[in-house]
């Protein structure tokens, strides 16, 4: 357990200072679009994405540069989509990251035009990281992503997160819109690596299945977070989802059933990882985000979650 936390705070660090250092600003970049860029690029996230994309990568053999670079890849295109996400048009945040949202910093323009820049780096990135892959993985990884953050994707679940008021508050179209904006990017952290490695079907295809089973939990445990925690215990606006007419699967079907699909998709999680550890057992790491979202669950819901398994509080 010590040295699995001492690598991971290691590897912290380390991404940390390659989200900062793997998109170079030139001496001729305008200060309007430098400042945006720096505000960004020194208030990374949990950076939980680009470790777990490195990890993956390596299991299946990718050199550890390549590796390192597509996880600060995927980085660059979260922290894009949280960028777009923000702004007035859309969800009007006005703190990010424990600083105020770059738009608010420096104007919509500024915030646009860094979006645009992570991205443009992005698939830089992630061409340089393919180009050691197996030829025949790179066509499938280049489909891969275009199916993951585009109109299949991560836009069409902006888009309908955006347009949520007018759709039914239903299970249905809440996890739709989940799988569009939060499976995607988890599909991504997970199966490309494994298919720029040069993974056999079966071990992508179990990939893809943890990537949702998760991705709809994560959302959910977030959905839940709004419902039922404070502001001093989530670090944001309770209830804003309500406030906002935005999907959240705890207003749309209760707290309760909530909680109960929430252990559903960690159980069916569970059935597709043990079978991808028999394939892959240098993954047993991946048991740890699993762990990290049951934790999740039972410090939001406290009891609630022996109220849904039926059990005695």
């Amino acid at each position: 357990m010590q040295q699995e936390a001492g690598r991971s705070s290691i590897e912290s660090r380390l991404f940390a200072e390659a989200f900062r250092a793997s998109l170079p600003l030139p001496a001729t970049l305008d200060p309007h679009l430098e400042e945006a860029l720096r505000h960004v690029l020194d208030h990374p996230g949990s950076l939980v994405r680009p470790r777990l994309a490195y990890r993956v990568g390596m299991a299946y053999g990718m050199a550890e540069e390549r590796a390192r670079e597509l996880g600060v890849a995927l980085e660059y295109f979260h922290t894009a989509s949280l960028l777009f996400d923000d702004l007035p048009c859309m969800d009007d945040a006005r703190e990010r990251r424990g600083v105020p949202c770059a738009h608010v910093a420096y104007g919509e323009a500024g915030a646009i035009l860094a979006a645009l820049a992570l991205i443009n780096r992005a698939y830089a990135l992630i061409w340089h990281a393919a180009s050691g892959s197996p030829p025949q993985a790179q066509p499938r990884a280049h489909a891969y992503i275009e199916r993951c953050l585009g109109v299949e994707g991560l836009l069409n679940g902006q888009s309908l997160d955006l347009h949520y008021a007018m759709l039914p508050h239903t299970r249905a179209t809440t996890e739709q819109i989940a799988r569009g904006k939060t499976v995607s990017l988890i599909r991504l952290t997970l199966a490309l690596p494994a298919l720029l490695g040069g993974a056999g079907m079966r071990d992508i295809q179990l990939m893809e299945r943890i990537a949702l089973f998760w991705g709809l939990g994560y959302q959910m445990v977030d959905d839940l977070k709004d419902v039922l925690q404070s502001t001093e215990d989530s670090g944001k606006t309770p209830a804003r989802d309500e406030l906002l007419g935005h999907p959240n699967m705890a207003a749309a079907i209760g707290v309760a059933q909530t909680v109960e699909r929430l252990l559903r998709m960690i159980q069916l999680g569970d059935r597709m990882l043990d079978m991808l550890l028999r394939l892959k057992p240098e993954l047993e790491f991946l048991r740890t985000l699993r762990n990290d979202l049951e934790e999740e669950l039972v410090r939001i819901t406290g009891n609630a979650c022996e109220l849904a398994s039926g059990e005695p509080a």
